[in-house]
């Protein structure tokens, strides 16, 4: 009996700590990353929770923390805070806090969290692929024509550009090559119209376009590559083509074949004409 009443309170003691445990026991969140791809900015982590949720708390560094209304007890394993980092020059971070589960309660006296590294939309987020257009002007010199590409910001009820956000500091770089040919080169130009200059007069060209921040640092410089488009040939006639000499003395080998066929149809229909008329004269001779 005395062995037996101690074993018998460990043993409760042991369940009640398990219970307790699996009641308060809450996984910290794993893998918290930002995601900004032109200024849209998302908060993502890990695991999808079971029984319990997470909050994100952030803040722009040195201030206070403040919390996304959406993002507040939530089962998502990401939260989009594009509108909550209202200076995109400034750095913010981010706590995801694991807590019970809506309406119900925890002992512990301090949630676990995990904190994201700092962020600047500014200096962070990935500008994508830009769009453009090829032509040919009256001197049949090619104009690349790049399109701005809008943002996840808005001031006064309107997107912003990139162009609106980076201003000065936005350039392009244009990789190009020659149709069918794998060297390729390289130009940083600054708007969005350019004339492609050195270029071989006739000569079909093929295009790429980035946007290129020279103030980021490292990979950040340089946003995604367009998808390549190539320029027409630029409508060359024979004649700039090949030459005059050249091209006339085509001509006149032609003629000159035609000429040379056209005899020889004409003398061999007339001598089957006088084939046929012997053959005739050769027939009523014999009838006579």
């Amino acid at each position: 009996m005395s062995f037996t009443a101690p074993l018998l309170i460990f043993l409760c003691w042991i369940s009640a700590s398990s219970a307790s445990l699996g009641s308060d026991y809450l996984p910290k969140a794993k893998d918290v990353t930002w995601t900004s791809l032109n200024f849209k900015s998302i908060l993502k982590w890990g695991p999808t929770p079971s029984n319990y949720s997470y909050t994100v708390e952030f803040s722009r560094v040195g201030s206070d923390r403040r919390r996304n209304p959406h993002c507040i007890r939530s089962l998502d394993t990401e939260c989009d805070l594009t509108n909550d980092l209202k200076d995109s020059k400034a750095f913010y971070t981010a706590d995801v806090l694991s807590e019970p589960l809506p309406g119900s309660s925890s002992d512990l006296a301090e949630l676990p969290f995990t904190q994201s590294r700092k962020f600047c939309p500014y200096s962070d987020t990935l500008i994508g692929k830009p769009e453009f257009t090829i032509s040919l002007d009256g001197n049949k010199t090619v104009m690349i024509h790049i399109r701005d590409q809008l943002t996840a910001l808005h001031k006064d009820g309107k997107p912003l550009t990139i162009r609106d956000v980076f201003r000065g500091d936005l350039k392009y770089k244009i990789s190009y090559n020659k149709a069918g040919s794998t060297g390729k080169k390289e130009e940083t130009v600054d708007g969005e119209e350019v004339v492609m200059s050195g270029l071989d007069e006739g000569q079909s060209y093929c295009f790429s376009v980035a946007a290129y921040i020279p103030s980021r640092k490292g990979d950040r410089k340089l946003g995604k590559w367009s998808l390549p488009q190539c320029s027409p040939a630029g409508g060359r006639s024979i004649i700039e083509e090949y030459g005059l000499l050249t091209v006339g003395t085509a001509v006149l080998v032609v003629v000159t074949v035609l000429v040379i066929v056209v005899i020889l149809m004409v003398a061999c229909c007339c001598r089957r004409t006088q084939k046929g008329k012997q053959v005739d004269d050769s027939e009523v001779t014999a009838h006579v």
